[in-house]
């Protein structure tokens, strides 16, 4: 069976306004996150990322569906098949601190399978409540094989080793299914994400599936190269996964990770159409955490079911060489403007309120990787407190990076980004013009103009309490104003 969901839940804490499973300070913690698997699913979604990297996630969740929420997840609505879990775990090239949690995760894979066999007692060995496990900062096929060997060799292998002789494992405590896992890459920076067909088509050699799933970051990628980086890097990576499928007749289902606010992919319950007109060939869309709770649960659920309805298309035409070296040239100045921003930017993220219980976890950036272009190492927040924190000041990231771009680059990314000045224009609303000429100049501030009369004021005026805290060093709660102006925008970051 391979069933291949169209929205995902993620526990992305993008949300600015604090969730009904969160504790006083806002924070969903241990059993609210199982909470919010079942209400999302019974809002219509129908997978749910259960996140084990840089947090510490409970790997007893498929227990407590199904003993917490008996009459929901019935035969009719059966955990494995109308609705799943997907794992995602650290990758041990990358997270070296977090490699055992790899382990654990998967580890725990035939403990569900045996508390779902256990609950529906119906002798179907094939639904698994977890299927496939996602890999975070895929950039090779080799790391796909050793996750899906690993599992497959030591997890479900140990059942064959002898214990006292000639005791099997199997027979002390069972066998082990599934017997086998598939494993999604979640590619994520430019280099893979541009040519992720290779490590697709490099993957699937010899492998006999009936499809393939693969995440695009839409998130990670704005924080490294900027919207309009970001923007061409998916389109780019969504056109090379179409030719690659209808090259190798596998079908090849897109993830595409994108969050709320328009520097991290723009997709909303009531933005629907954006994300569908941006990436046609996309199959399943992410749904985070300002999704869910900054909306009403009606409109949440009406949002889900115009994802699900969706079909497929083809994706968006793009002339590679022309999105690479557009690509170059944002990133330079994108880049540039951050090293200047990053005082205040660490500042600002600081009072950023927190939304999940996680470890700390900076992006690529902070994974010992320099900027390529000055080869020194900037560390910043995670692409969602980087968001905040810029939105806090009143400068919001979308601006980064646009004014290298001359007449032709705008005519070509609005050709292939048609959704470019709508998504400036719902940014630019929250502008602090001050700010943005003090900070970024003006160039910059001659950007913000053409949106001048749209911005939100009473946003900007929080966005002026902000600074002058952070200016002053005062006792004002300077994290409940950037809350507050996170409602305001209806995303924190």
């Amino acid at each position: 069976m391979f069933f291949v969901p169209k929205v995902m839940s993620t526990q992305h804490p993008d949300n600015a306004t604090p969730s009904p499973f969160a504790d006083e300070a806002g924070v969903i913690r241990g059993d609210g996150e199982v909470q919010e698997a079942a209400d999302i699913f019974a809002l219509g979604c129908n997978e749910q990322m259960w996140d084990s990297e840089g947090k510490e996630a409970d790997n007893q969740v498929v227990r407590k569906l199904l003993t917490g929420y008996p009459d929901f997840f019935t035969s009719q609505r059966r955990l494995g098949r109308d609705v799943i879990l997907t794992l995602r775990v650290p990758n041990p090239f990358i997270e070296r601190d977090m490699r055992k949690s790899m382990v654990e995760a998967l580890q725990s894979i035939p403990s569900a399978w045996d508390m779902a066999h256990n609950f529906y007692g119906d002798g179907d060995d094939d639904t698994a409540p977890i299927q496939e496990v996602i890999l975070p900062f895929t950039t090779s096929a080799e790391e796909l094989a050793l996750v899906e060997a690993y599992y497959r060799h030591v997890i479900v292998g140990q059942e064959a080793h002898t214990l006292l002789g000639d005791r099997l494992v199997k027979d002390w405590v069972g066998e082990f299914y599934p017997k086998q896992v598939r494993v999604i890459p979640l590619i994520e920076d430019l280099e893979h994400l541009f040519y992720c067909d290779k490590i697709v088509e490099e993957y699937l050699h010899g492998r006999d599936l009936p499809a393939q799933r693969v995440f695009l970051a839409r998130s990670d990628p704005a924080l490294n190269y900027g919207i309009v980086g970001a923007e061409l890097i998916l389109k780019v990576g969504l056109s090379r996964l179409y030719d690659l499928e209808q090259r190798l007749g596998i079908p090849l289902y897109p993830i595409i990770g994108a969050g709320s606010v328009p520097f991290r992919g723009h997709l909303t319950p009531v933005n629907i159409d954006r994300a569908l007109k941006e990436y046609p060939s996309g199959h399943t869309f992410t749904v985070q955490s300002a999704f869910k709770y900054d909306y009403d649960k009606d409109t949440v659920r009406q949002g889900i079911a115009q994802l699900r309805a969706h079909e497929r298309g083809e994706p968006v035409p793009i002339d590679q060489e022309r999105a690479r070296a557009i690509i170059d040239k944002t990133t330079a100045e994108y880049q540039s403007q951050v090293r200047r921003l990053i005082g205040v930017i660490t500042a600002a993220s600081r009072h950023v309120p927190k939304r999940r219980e996680r470890k700390l976890h900076v992006g690529l950036f902070g994974y010992g990787r320099s900027l390529d272009s000055v080869g020194d190492e900037v560390t910043l927040p995670r692409a969602i407190g980087f968001a905040a924190s810029m939105y806090s000041i009143g400068v919001p990231p979308e601006l980064l990076g646009l004014t290298a771009l001359d007449q032709d680059d705008l005519a070509f990314v609005r050709e292939v980004y048609p959704s470019l000045d709508d998504d400036l224009r719902a940014a630019l609303r929250f502008t602090n013009e001050r700010h943005v000429k003090e900070l970024l100049g003006d160039d910059y501030l001659a950007l913000v103009g053409k949106f001048a009369d749209e911005i939100d004021r009473v946003h900007e005026g929080l966005t002026s309490a902000i600074r002058a805290g952070m200016d002053t060093h005062t006792h004002v709660d300077i994290s409940h104003y950037v809350g507050e102006a996170g409602q305001l925008r209806r995303f924190l970051g």
